[in-house]
C-alpha cells in the first residue's frame, strides 16, 4: 500500500517542503510544488495524497483544493496550515486539517490514515457489491435453495472474510474509519 503511494507536498515555503519531504521520503514517493500553479502541473491520477498549505501567494490552497475537486482527481487532500479553522472551512472539501507546526509522526500518521481510507473504500465497494448479491438471492430464493447452492455459500464466505478485514481496531482514533465500519454493520445487518 505505501511503497507505491505518491504524496504531493504543496507549500510556498521551501524549508517546510524540504522538511516534509525528508520525513516522508523513506516510506512514500514524494513530489513537491511551491505554488498552486506548480501543484497543478504535478497533479495526476497517480497522486494519492496532497498535503496542502492554505496561504500561498497567487493561487491559494483553498482555490487549488476547489480545482482538484472540480477536476475529479481521486486523491485525499490534507490541509496543513497555520490558519486556525473557522466557519470558512465548512465549504472546503478537504479530508483532514492539521495546524502547523506538525511533527514527523503527525505527517506520517495522517498520510497512513488517508491511504487506509483509500484501501478501506475499495473494500467497502466490494463488500456492498457482494452484500447486494446476497440480499437479492435471499429475497428471491427459499432457504433450501440457498443451502444447496455452492455459489451462495462462496459469496457468504467471501462476504465474511471481507467483513473481518474491515476491522480497523488500530485506527480507533479515526472517526471516519469508525463511522464507516458502523455504517457497514447498519446497512448489512443480516449478512
Amino acid at each position: 500500500m505505501t511503497g507505491d503511494s505518491v504524496v504531493l507536498l504543496v507549500d510556498d515555503d521551501p524549508e517546510i517542503v524540504e522538511s516534509y519531504q525528508e520525513q516522508l521520503n523513506e516510506t512514500y514517493t514524494t513530489r513537491t510544488a511551491f505554488s498552486g500553479e506548480e501543484a497543478l502541473d504535478e497533479l495526476d491520477e497517480t497522486v494519492n495524497v496532497v498535503l496542502l498549505d492554505r496561504r500561498m501567494p497567487g493561487m491559494t490552497g483553498d482555490e487549488l483544493l476547489e480545482l482538484i475537486r472540480d477536476r475529479g482527481l481521486n486523491c485525499w487532500v490534507v490541509m496543513v496550515t497555520a490558519v486556525e479553522p473557522d466557519l470558512d472551512i465548512v465549504a472546503l472539501e478537504f479530508d483532514e486539517y492539521l495546524i502547523k507546526p506538525v511533527s514527523s509522526s503527525q505527517l506520517n500518521d495522517v498520510v497512513e490514515r488517508m491511504l487506509t481510507r483509500e484501501e478501506l473504500d475499495a473494500q467497502i465497494q466490494q463488500i456492498v457489491e457482494i452484500g447486494s448479491k446476497l440480499a437479492t438471492l435471499e429475497a428471491k430464493l427459499d432457504y433450501d435453495q440457498l443451502q444447496e447452492s455452492n455459489h451462495y455459500r462462496e459469496l457468504r464466505e467471501e462476504f465474511s472474510q471481507l467483513r473481518e478485514e474491515i476491522e480497523v481496531t488500530e485506527y480507533e482514533d479515526d472517526p471516519y474509519l469508525e463511522a464507516t465500519v458502523e455504517n457497514i454493520d447498519a446497512l448489512l445487518p443480516n449478512l
